[in-house]
């Protein structure tokens, strides 16, 4: 066992048993560091092969913005779970609750790897803020501060 200030990381096969989504809405596919309570950073491996592509667009396959937002908060989904030692089950979902001052910096191509950093900026009565950034190496392509809520569902 991790203590909360020992990074973790985590490969597919542990981030498909923490988040519901899966292909083709899953966006990230590996965690290289998570540090429970304080941030996380993940990669999206950007393939042409994505179904986006094929309409966004056909002349110019760029990543939709709405979807590196997207693997922004499901990188922070995987940081709130972690952090509060948790697994959702089928009755437990994760919303966006809010985006703000969302800026989009650089076109996100295929073969980019887009690496998330989300840091938790606060957590009170069950709504979660973070502040995201998304990086192609060094160079900034989007950020923005996310809003996140757990909700119970009845099947």
């Amino acid at each position: 066992m991790n203590d909360d200030k020992t990074p973790m990381t985590m490969d597919i096969h542990e981030i498909l048993k923490r988040l519901p989504h899966r292909y083709p809405i899953l966006l990230v596919d590996r965690v290289v560091e998570l540090i429970k309570g304080e941030r996380i950073r993940a990669i999206k491996n950007v393939s042409i092969n994505e179904p986006f592509f094929l309409g966004h667009f056909p002349h110019r396959p760029v990543m939709p913005g709405v979807l590196v937002l997207e693997a922004m908060a499901q990188a922070a989904t995987l940081l709130s779970l972690a952090s509060m030692d948790m697994v959702l089950d089928e009755h437990s979902v994760v919303y966006f609750a809010g985006i703000d001052n969302a800026r989009f910096k650089r076109p996100i191509e295929p073969g980019d790897q887009l690496i998330l950093d989300v840091t938790l900026d606060r957590a009170k009565a069950g709504v979660y803020k973070f502040t995201g950034r998304a990086l192609v190496g060094e160079q900034l392509a989007a950020e923005a501060q996310l809003m996140c809520t757990m909700r119970r569902i009845e099947a």
